[in-house]
């Protein structure tokens, strides 16, 4: 081998071996800062078959009202929701009575001095929180403001630590898979995820809570829920209460609110897809009928 071949070979071989241990370090490096690897969990709505769970829903449902609601809404979503096929569906008097006993109240018309007067919530009205704007809920939360949860599980996802070469193998399988519950699992991985105390020779700065799945760690939101402190079901439900099933299943109704068209939309599309191979077959088999009868 020529020396002048060595010696650009061996520029090849250091250049990769640099870029290799660079993307390692700013894996490791982004791991670190951003929070640690979120684990993929088993949802009934996930791929392309994937349907939500009614009784999970409900269960669900059950976590938000008695747990969320303390600060947050869900303003795009209304009570009659609740009670619509390929949700909860729960029954629609039982829909009315919870709306008439909702805790918040929501404004309603205008007095004669133009003034709005509030009432109790309705079938048609949205799902509030307990603030009527994002004032009034920074006042109360030390300056720190609670988002609407209509839209969070869409809001967020899951980032990938993998290296640069290798994140088109990872999306490929995504693909493939129909994996769309990157926010689901987040959400999930930040409820779990708070530490207390959090690790050795880690300084929580005051009005914050160490979470391993949020970046950065520290997290003004408190622990919404804990292993001591869960929403216990009926009896009827089936499943014990822990803070990994509460978690789960306020994380799946959260799920359906970000998109509750989701049964209906996945039925239509296996649909479809079976009409267009069916057309396919048709055609394809017109197609030999009718160039049959021409000589090649």
């Amino acid at each position: 081998m020529k020396p002048s071949n060595l010696k650009w070979r061996c520029v090849a071989v250091t250049a990769v071996a640099s870029l290799a241990i660079g993307a390692a370090l700013v894996s490791a490096a982004s791991a670190a800062d951003h929070g640690a690897a979120i684990e993929r969990q088993e949802w009934s709505f996930a791929g392309f078959t994937g349907q939500y769970d009614r009784a999970q829903l409900q269960r669900g449902f059950q976590v938000f009202q008695q747990v969320c609601t303390a600060c947050h809404g869900l303003k795009r979503v209304r009570f009659r929701n609740l009670a619509e096929p390929g949700g909860p569906q729960f029954p629609e008097e039982a829909v009315k009575a919870l709306a008439a006993q909702w805790p918040y109240q929501v404004s309603g018309e205008l007095d004669d001095q133009g003034n709005p007067v509030d009432r109790l919530p309705g079938l048609a009205d949205q799902i509030i929180g307990p603030y009527k704007n994002d004032v009034q809920a920074r006042a109360a939360q030390n300056g720190a403001l609670p988002p609407d949860l209509s839209l969070i599980v869409k809001a967020r996802t899951v980032e990938s630590h993998a290296p640069w070469y290798s994140q088109w193998f990872y999306m490929l399988v995504d693909i493939v898979t129909g994996y769309q519950e990157g926010g689901a699992d987040y959400l999930y991985a930040l409820m779990t995820g708070y530490r207390d105390p959090p690790p050795a020779g880690v300084e929580v700065n005051p009005g914050m809570y160490y979470n391993v799945a949020f970046p950065g760690h520290q997290l003004a939101m408190p622990p919404p829920m804990s292993k001591d402190a869960v929403t216990e079901y009926q009896p009827e439900a089936g499943v014990k209460a822990t803070l990994e099933q509460n978690a789960h299943d306020v994380t799946a109704f959260l799920a359906w609110a970000s998109d509750p068209t989701l049964d209906a939309r996945k039925r239509l599309g296996w649909q479809v897809m079976l009409y267009l191979l069916i057309t396919t077959v048709l055609l394809y088999l017109v197609k030999k009928k009718i160039w049959s009868r021409i000589q090649h």
